[in-house]
C-alpha cells in the first residue's frame, strides 16, 4: 500500500528524472552530429524508463499487510473454503510431490500409520469410552488424516477411514470428559479437527453425511458459545484455552456460515472477534515477544493463534501481521533451544520442549512475518534433531496435530537461512518474561552451554502492570481477567546445561513447590508453609497443582534482573528475588548473582539482607535434575554432589557475619562440568562486597562481587582471569521503562468487529439471489429472517418476493443490480439478532454473577456490548489510521469482482499506458517544441498524470484488485 509520503517521495524523484532529462535534451540538441542523434534518438526512453521502475518496485516490495493471504470477501465456491479453496486442491496435490514433499512425506507417515492399524487411532462408539479419558487425541489426529485423503485421494482406504472416524465422532452424545465437564478444551480439539476435515472433506460425504455431520458442528459451536460467556475462558485473557477455544468456535461458525447459516453465524463469529482481538491489543504491552506461560504451553497458545490470525484475514480482512509482538515472536522459540535442538527452555508448567508444533508456527512466522528464510531453517533443524524415543519425544495426542497447517503455511521460496548470530553463543533478555538466556539454538558438542535465569513479575510485566496500574479498565478488573496458575514459585531461579547436557533443570510439568525450581527457603515459616518449618515463595500451591496468584501476597508477587552482561565470554547475571516471599521474613534484599567465568564453569553467589528483627535463621537451596538423582562425591572441597550420570559437579561454601542493626548472610555454589579440575575455592566478605578465589588445574579467579546498595565503585562484578581483568559496570544495568496503554484501544477493537457485518451481508445477497424466481425463495428469506421482529419479517419477505415476481418479468436487470435492490429491502437482520442477543445475555450474565460472582463478574459488560460500533463512538485515530466503514473487496481468486474495484484496476490500466505514451511523446518528439512555455506545460501535464497514477496504484494496492 502506497502512503502520502511515499506518493510524495515518488513525484519528487520524478521531478528530478524530468529535469535530468530536459537538461540532456538540450545537450543532445547541441550536438553537430545529425547522425549519431538519429541512432541514439531512442535510448533516452529505455535509459529514463529503467530510472523510473525503482518508483514502482519499492511500492510493490512494500510489505503487505495482510500477508499476502487473499480476501475473499464472502465469495465461496462451496467446500473446501476455510484454508484454501477447491480450485487449490490440484496445486497442494502437486506440491505435496515436489515443493513441500518433506512436510507431505510427515503426512502420509502419519496417514499410513492410522491406515495399518486402525483400532489404536479410531475413537470408540461407546460414548462412555470416548469421555472416560482426556480425548483431544481424537480432534488433534483427525486434521492430518483429512488432508492426507485430500493430498493421496486413490489412496485405497483412507477415505473409508475417515469417514468411519467422522461417524464415530459424529455418534458422541458429547464430546467433553465425564471428570471434567466444566472444561471445554477437549471439546475444542474434537470440534477443530471434525470442521476442518468436514470442510476438507465435503465433496466426498454422502448428501446424508454432509447434513448430519453440519448438525453435530452446530450443537457443539452453539454449546461454546453458550459457554464462553460463563467460562474462565471468555474473559481471561492471553491464557492458552482462549485461543483454543475461541478458533474452534470460529472454525464451526465459518463451517455454517458457507451452509447458510447466516444468524448463528454471525453472533458466534462475532463473539469470538470480540474476545480475541481484546486479547491482541493487550499482547502488544509484551514487548519481548514472549508467552508468560512459558515455551510448551506458549507453543500451545500460538497453534490455535495464528490459525485465528489466518482465518480473520482469508475470511474478513483482519489483519494482525504487523503487530508488534509477532515481529519478536521468533526469539522466544530461537533463543530458547538447548544445544542439540532437542529440549527448550522448562520454565512454568512444561514438558522437555513443545506441546505442539513449533514447526508450523515457525514457517507460519517466516511466510507472513518475516520472510527472510530463518524460521523454514529452524524448523528444519528441529524437525531434523527430534527425539524419536524416550524423555522429549512429541505425546501421542500432539505429534501430528499441527502437520496440516505446516503443510499448507509453508513457502519453499524461501531458502532456509540461519540467523546471523547462530553458531556463537549470544546473551538474550527478555524484558517482559523476566528470563534471561545464554548459548541457544547451537549444534550439541563441547563448551556448548546453555545457560538461564528467571527473575520476574507475576504473569509477565505487561499482565502484572495491567493489574496493578488499573489500565484497560474497560477490559480489566483485576487478576480475574487473567490466568497464571500454570506458572511456578520460581523468582530467581536458573538452569545450567554444560556441553548441552541438562545439569541443573526445571521442575516440568509438576507441584508449584519452590524448592523444586532452585531457589532459596528460609526458616523458620512465618506463615501456614507446606513444608515447614521451611517457608517458600509467597505463590507455592500446597493443595492444588495451580500457582497462587489471584488473592493476598500471591498477587504482587514479583522478582527482578538487575543486571544481564556479557564480556569477554564471561557472563554476569544478577536478579532481586525479595518481592517474592513473605514481608513478614523481614528480608530486605535478596540478591542472586550468577558468574559463567567458561563454557563448563559457573559460580552462584546468593547474598541476603536481613532487617534487625527478622525471624530468618537459616537458608537453603535444593538443586533439581528431573533426569538423575544426585550423589555425594570426593572432591577436596566442602560439601560437593554430582549426578549418576558425570554431567557436572556442584560445591559449595558459606559465610556470614553482623554488622549493627543489620544482618547479611552470603553462600556460594560452583557448578563445573566433566572437563574442568576443581584445585581450590575459597570465599570471604562483609557487608559491602564479596571476595572470592577460585582456581581450577588451567586457570585462576579472583571474583570481587560489589553486593552493597551503595558501592565504592561504579561495578556490579570484576574478574581477574589468570592476566586478563574482566569488568561488569553498573551503567550497564538493566533500566526499566514503562509501557503506555494502547491509545484508543476500545475503538481499535470496535473497528475489527464492524468487519465480520458486510461479509454476511454478502452472503446473505448470494442466497436470495440464488434462489430468486424459484418455489424456495420464499422459505428461504423466511429462515432467513426468522429472528427478526414477525411483523416486519412478513412486510419484507412480501417485498422481496413481489420484487421476484417483478424480476421474472423483466429479464433485463443484471443479477448483481438485483442483488443490491433486494439488499435495499431487507431490514438489518444482524442489528436485530444482536439486540435481541444482548437482552438475553444481560439476563444470563445476572444470573451467572449471582450465582458464581468470581467467574461471572470478570467482563460481563463486554460480553453483552452488542451495538453497532458506529453509534455512539467518538470520531478517532489510531497511529494514523481512521476509523471509517469496511467496504466488501474481494480478491482476483473471486468470481464476482465489486463493480468499484474493476473501475480502479480499468483506469489503472489505461492510466499506465497513457503516462508511457506522453513520456515518450516527451523523449521522442516533442524536443522540436521551440516555446519554453509549451514545454513547462507538458511537463505539468506529465507530472499531473503520474500523481494520479500514484494514486491509483495506492488505491488498488488497498482494494487488493
Amino acid at each position: 500500500m502506497i502512503t502520502a509520503t511515499r506518493c510524495s517521495k515518488s513525484l519528487h524523484i520524478l521531478a528530478k528524472v524530468l529535469w535530468n532529462a530536459r537538461v540532456l535534451r538540450k545537450c543532445r540538441a547541441a550536438a553537430s552530429d545529425v547522425s549519431m542523434r538519429a541512432h541514439t534518438r531512442g535510448a533516452p526512453t529505455v535509459f529514463f524508463i529503467s530510472l523510473l521502475w525503482p518508483l514502482v518496485a519499492p511500492a510493490a516490495a512494500e510489505a503487505d499487510p495482510s500477508g499476502g493471504i487473499p480476501f475473499l470477501g464472502g465469495n465461496y465456491d462451496g467446500h473446501p473454503m476455510l484454508y484454501f479453496g477447491k480450485g487449490e486442491v490440484e496445486e497442494l496435490q502437486r506440491a505435496a510431490a515436489t515443493t513441500h514433499r518433506v512436510m507431505a512425506a510427515r503426512i502420509r507417515e502419519a496417514g499410513e500409520a492410522m491406515l495399518a492399524q486402525p483400532e489404536d487411532y479410531l475413537p470408540p462408539w461407546s460414548p462412555a469410552e470416548f469421555s472416560a479419558r482426556w480425548n483431544e487425541v481424537y480432534g488433534n489426529n483427525l486434521g492430518v488424516l483429512s488432508i492426507f485423503c485430500l493430498l493421496y485421494p486413490h489412496r485405497a482406504g483412507a477415505l473409508d477411514l475417515a469417514r468411519d472416524y467422522m461417524e464415530r465422532m459424529a455418534a458422541q452424545p458429547s464430546w467433553l470428559v465425564k471428570d471434567a465437564p466444566w472444561d471445554e478444551v477437549p471439546l475444542a480439539h474434537s470440534l477443530v479437527g471434525f470442521a476442518t476435515a468436514y470442510d476438507f472433506l465435503y465433496e466426498y460425504l454422502s448428501k446424508q453425511q454432509q447434513e448430519r455431520f453440519l448438525q453435530v458442528i452446530g450443537n457443539a459451536s452453539r454449546y461454546m458459545y453458550e459457554k464462553s460467556y460463563s467460562r474462565g475462558w471468555g474473559f481471561q485473557y492471553l491464557h492458552n484455552h482462549q485461543p483454543t477455544n475461541c478458533v474452534a468456535l470460529l472454525t464451526g461458525s465459518l463451517v455454517l456460515m458457507n451452509q447458510g447459516y447466516l444468524q448463528e453465524a454471525y453472533l458466534w463469529t462475532k463473539q469470538v472477534l470480540a474476545i480475541m482481538e481484546k486479547s491482541l491489543v493487550l499482547l502488544q504491552d509484551v514487548t519481548d515477544g514472549s508467552l508468560y506461560e512459558g515455551v510448551a504451553y506458549g507453543t500451545y497458545t500460538t497453534r490455535s493463534l495464528f490459525q485465528y490470525m489466518f482465518l480473520v484475514q482469508r475470511h474478513f480482512a483482519i489483519s494482525h501481521f504487523d503487530h508488534p509482538w509477532l515481529h519478536k515472536h521468533f526469539a522466544f522459540l530461537y533463543r530458547t533451544v538447548l544445544p542439540g535442538f532437542q529440549r527448550s527452555v522448562a520454565i512454568a508448567d512444561s514438558n522437555y520442549n513443545w506441546f505442539y508444533g513449533p514447526e508450523s508456527q515457525l514457517v507460519f512466522l517466516d511466510r507472513y512475518v518475516m520472510r527472510n528464510g530463518s524460521g523454514n531453517w529452524l524448523a528444519d533443524m528441529i524437525r531434523q534433531n527430534r527425539v524419536v524415543d524416550g524423555p522429549g519425544q512429541a505425546g501421542k495426542g500432539q505429534r501430528w496435530c499441527t502437520l496440516h497447517t505446516e503443510f499448507l503455511w509453508y513457502n519453499p521460496n524461501l531458502t532456509s537461512v540461519p540467523p546471523p548470530d547462530f553458531g556463537t553463543s549470544r546473551l538474550h533478555y527478555f524484558e517482559d518474561w523476566g528470563v534471561v538466556t545464554y548459548g541457544s539454538a547451537l549444534p550439541a558438542e563441547v563448551n556448548q552451554t546453555f545457560l538461564s535465569f528467571k527473575s520476574g513479575k507475576l504473569g509477565g510485566r505487561a499482565i502484572y502492570d495491567i493489574v496493578h496500574q488499573n489500565k484497560y479498565r474497560d477490559w480489566i478488573k483485576g487478576w480475574r481477567n487473567f490466568n497464571a496458575g500454570h506458572e511456578h514459585p520460581d523468582q530467581n531461579s536458573f538452569t545450567f546445561a554444560p556441553n548441552g547436557v541438562p545439569f541443573i533443570t526445571e521442575a516440568l510439568y509438576g507441584p508449584k513447590y519452590t524448592f523444586l525450581n532452585n531457589v532459596a527457603m528460609f526458616a523458620p515459616a512465618v506463615s501456614d508453609s507446606c513444608f515447614a518449618p521451611w517457608e517458600g515463595q509467597v505463590t507455592e500451591a500446597c493443595n492444588s497443582k495451580w500457582l497462587k496468584y489471584k488473592h493476598g501476597l500471591a498477587a504482587d508477587a514479583q522478582g527482578r534482573v538487575l543486571a544481564a552482561l556479557e564480556r569477554q565470554g564471561m557472563v554476569f547475571i544478577r536478579g532481586e528475588g525479595k518481592g517474592a516471599y513473605n514481608p513478614d521474613l523481614k528480608i530486605q534484599s535478596f540478591q542472586r548473582n550468577l558468574l559463567l567465568l567458561n563454557p563448563q564453569l559457573l559460580l552462584l553467589v546468593d547474598q541476603v539482607h536481613l532487617e534487625k528483627d527478622s525471624p530468618v535463621k537459616v537458608m537453603s537451596t535444593f538443586f533439581h535434575n528431573t533426569d538423575l538423582p544426585f550423589e555425594e562425591t570426593q572432591i577436596d572441597l566442602t560439601a560437593c554432589t554430582a549426578p549418576s550420570s558425570g554431567t557436572g559437579t556442584i560445591c559449595t561454601k558459606c559465610s556470614g557475619w553482623t554488622k549493627r542493626a543489620t544482618a547479611r548472610e552470603g553462600r556460594a555454589f560452583i557448578f563445573f562440568g566433566p572437563g574442568v579440575d576443581v584445585q581450590s575455592f575459597s570465599l570471604r566478605g562483609d557487608a559491602q562486597r564479596v571476595d572470592i578465589y577460585l582456581a581450577t588445574r588451567e586457570h585462576t579467579y579472583t571474583i570481587y562481587l560489589l553486593t552493597g546498595e551503595v558501592t565504592s565503585k561504579p561495578l556490579f562484578a570484576m574478574v581477574l582471569a589468570d592476566r586478563k581483568k574482566v569488568v561488569f559496570e553498573k551503567s550497564a544495568g538493566v533500566r526499566e521503562s514503562p509501557v503506555e496503554e494502547v491509545e484508543e484501544y476500545v475503538n481499535l477493537v470496535e473497528d475489527n468487529l464492524g468487519h465480520a457485518k458486510p461479509v454476511f451481508q454478502q452472503l446473505e445477497r448470494q442466497i436470495l439471489a440464488r434462489v430468486l424466481n424459484t418455489d424456495s425463495f420464499r422459505k428461504t428469506a423466511e429462515r432467513l429472517l426468522r429472528f427478526s421482529d414477525k411483523k416486519k419479517t412478513e412486510e419484507a419477505v412480501e417485498k422481496m418476493f413481489a420484487l421476484s415476481k417483478k424480476q421474472a418479468k423483466s429479464r433485463g436487470l443484471r443479477k448483481g443490480a438485483l442483488g443490491d435492490k433486494l439488499s435495499d429491502g431487507l431490514p438489518d437482520i444482524f442489528a436485530q439478532i444482536e439486540v435481541s442477543e444482548k437482552k438475553e445475555r444481560q439476563r444470563t450474565m445476572k444470573r451467572v454473577y449471582e450465582e458464581t460472582p468470581e467467574e461471572g463478574g470478570g467482563d460481563s459488560r463486554a460480553f453483552v456490548d452488542y451495538g453497532d460500533p458506529r453509534k455512539g463512538r467518538k470520531a478517532g485515530y489510531v497511529k494514523g489510521r481512521k476509523y471509517k466503514e469496511v467496504h466488501m473487496v474481494a480478491t482476483a481468486r473471486s468470481d464476482d469482482l465489486s463493480s468499484s474495484t474493476s473501475y480502479i484496476r480499468l483506469f489503472l490500466i489505461l492510466n499506465i499506458a497513457t503516462f508511457f505514451v506522453l513520456l515518450a511523446l516527451l523523449l521522442t518528439r516533442f524536443q522540436k517544441a521551440q516555446s519554453l512555455h509549451t514545454q513547462r506545460c507538458f511537463y505539468c501535464v506529465l507530472l499531473i498524470d503520474s500523481f494520479i497514477l500514484l494514486c491509483l496504484y495506492s488505491s488498488c494496492s488497498r482494494a487488493q484488485c
